[in-house]
């Protein structure tokens, strides 16, 4: 490894990078589900899973059964959902879970007098497995994620499988957030040394839900030190200043700078107004800015160089002020081959705005980024109470 993938400019004391990892890049959602839910029939000791949004449904029905399955052939369960990302799961749902002996608990569950600690939110998507087997993305256990429906095809999103000592990083990450939410762990150590066949290195990146993110710097950093390209994936990027002036600089030293986002179709349309007030500055610059039309984009990915960043986070001020957020960073070039590939046939399929046209856009767009604007500003001055 080089002095700068072994800590240097972009370390982080508690995540150091590891070498002999296996990274797998899955971007179907009919092939992320099935592995998943494969890998927990095929769990033997234990089975840690950690995810934001989960509603009844058919995709949610189908892991809560095999979750249930798992537990009652003796393994052991431990389930984290987030109290407003799970609202909208059915008692049902939960007592099938409880009653196969699984062990479920709620991050921040969701109480009137709690104010603005309701804001702060468990927005990782993680499942492991026996020590050898991790999924880390940006899905949800709920059917617009994996169910044809309007506009006929699932939300696209991304999941990384991951095999290798990384493994005991995202183990100890999983603790954390069970141990915020009541429980306890006690999981037997992983060995030091995974024998497996992988040669890439990977680092776990998470967001604390502070001013000041790790998970931020390290993407800043990365765009600050591109020679080649920058490109980012985004279902809601309403960036820090920081960020754009980072994403300018890079275009203007001849960086291939692309930033891939929702089109019409998103489900916070007022989250796309707010970004786009920053799209002249960007164009201008010599970023490219593409709107992804098939459906609805709701993946998190960054490319530099060879350098990739998967997971839970879109990048945005609300995610790293109020969030825990977790990221897969891979330093390879193959990985990188894959996930840009993917990036550049999502690009096909999208509308590639134009520098000279954006000023012409129509006024009533003009006003509603306005007013995503002002809200937006509204929003990030609220002071953010201390992560439970």
């Amino acid at each position: 490894m080089t002095d700068l993938q072994n800590g240097g400019h972009f370390s982080s004391a508690s995540w150091p990078w590891r070498s002999g990892n296996r990274f797998e890049l899955l971007a179907d959602s009919d092939q992320y589900f099935e592995r998943m839910l494969q890998t927990i029939e095929a769990a033997a000791a234990y089975v840690l899973l950690e995810i934001y949004l989960v509603e009844s449904g058919i995709i949610a029905g189908r892991f809560v059964e095999a979750l249930g399955r798992a537990a009652r052939r003796g393994v052991r369960v431990c389930v984290v959902f987030d109290g407003f990302g799970s609202l909208r799961l059915g008692a049902s749902y939960r007592r099938t879970l409880t009653e196969s002996g699984a062990e479920l608990r709620i991050f921040n569950p969701v109480r009137l007098r709690a104010r603005l600690q309701n804001f702060l939110r468990d927005h990782r998507k993680l499942l492991l497995v026996d020590g050898k087997t991790a999924f880390v993305g940006g899905v949800g256990l709920t059917d617009e994620f994996g169910i044809p429906g309007p506009p006929g095809q699932p939300w696209r999103d991304l999941v990384v499988e991951i095999a290798g000592p990384v493994i005991k990083d995202w183990q100890r990450a999983f603790d954390r957030t069970w141990r915020r939410s009541g429980g306890t762990l006690d999981l037997p150590d992983l060995p030091s040394d995974i024998n497996l066949p992988g040669n890439a290195d990977g680092r776990v990146a998470l967001s604390e839900a502070r001013a000041q993110s790790i998970l931020a710097n390290d993407v800043v950093r990365r765009i600050d030190s591109a020679r080649t390209r920058a490109w980012i994936m985004s279902a809601y990027f309403v960036p820090s200043r920081r960020f754009r002036k980072a994403l300018r600089r890079a275009a203007r030293r001849g960086v291939d700078v692309r930033l891939l986002v929702p089109g019409r179709l998103t489900d916070h349309p007022w989250v796309r107004q707010a970004a786009r007030r920053y799209y002249g500055k960007m164009l201008r610059s010599g970023v490219q800015i593409f709107e992804y039309q098939p459906r609805m984009l709701h993946a998190k990915m960054t490319i530099s160089d060879d350098w990739v960043s998967v997971g839970s986070s879109n990048l945005d001020r609300w995610s790293f002020k109020w969030n825990l957020e977790a990221n897969q960073e891979v330093q390879n070039a193959r990985f990188a081959a894959v996930a840009a590939a993917v990036f550049e046939q999502d690009c096909a399929q999208s509308e590639i705005l134009s520098r000279r046209s954006w000023p012409q856009r129509a006024w009533g767009g003009r006003l509603q980024e306005r007013i995503a604007g002002a809200l937006d500003r509204m929003l990030d001055r609220w002071r953010r109470p201390k992560i439970p």
